[in-house]
């Protein structure tokens, strides 16, 4: 197996029509694609014969928080084909996008959340919990937060800054305005 990766817009159409099958079965009513505007890049395991074993998006918009002004990313509608998994290829595609967003200089952090159930398995691929943060999506004006009643959410980070330690203990604890509009909501 292989990983490869492309904006999303590049992603050759049969690609992106087994990545759409993927996350309309994990997601039943969820559009396809990401909006344009945070910059989406597909990351995909690859088998031998170009049968989609796992995906993944990568979102990008910058965030102002503690008077700075942050390069951030996010991983967004993780999935790995049903039969295929148990089998470690989903912790390989996600690390594999640690692995790309760590060598990315445009990028501060990797941010995003995940049903808590989750944590485990995006803890051992090297993004561990921010304890009590919680990260506010959709707009200023129809806010979506990461706490909202129903939501069992918790909030995992990457921090790629020359000295880490700071900019993790400033985004602990701590609302993130994320805001990156309706089509991804939390991203």
């Amino acid at each position: 197996m292989r990983v490869i990766g492309c904006p999303e817009a590049d992603l050759p159409a049969g690609l992106a029509r087994q990545v759409a099958e993927l996350e309309a079965a994990a997601w039943p009513g969820a559009g396809p694609g990401h909006d344009p505007a945070l910059a989406p890049r597909s990351l995909l395991l690859l088998a031998a014969d170009d049968t989609v074993a796992a995906s993944l998006a990568l979102l990008f918009k910058e965030i102002r928080l503690a008077g700075r002004t942050y390069g951030a990313a996010g991983l967004s509608a993780v999935v790995t084909r049903s039969t295929l998994r148990g089998r470690g290829l989903g912790g390989r595609l996600v690390s594999a996008a640690r692995a790309e967003l760590a060598a990315d200089p445009a990028v501060d952090l990797a941010l995003f959340s995940c049903d808590r159930p989750l944590a485990p398995f995006y803890e051992a691929a090297g993004f561990p919990v921010l304890p009590g943060t919680v990260l506010v999506g959709g707009t200023p004006e129809e806010p979506l937060a990461t706490d909202a009643p129903g939501f069992d959410k918790v909030v995992v980070a990457a921090f790629f800054t020359d000295v880490p330690g700071p900019d993790r203990t400033a985004f602990t604890g701590v609302r993130v305005p994320l805001y990156p509009g309706n089509t991804d909501r939390l991203w």
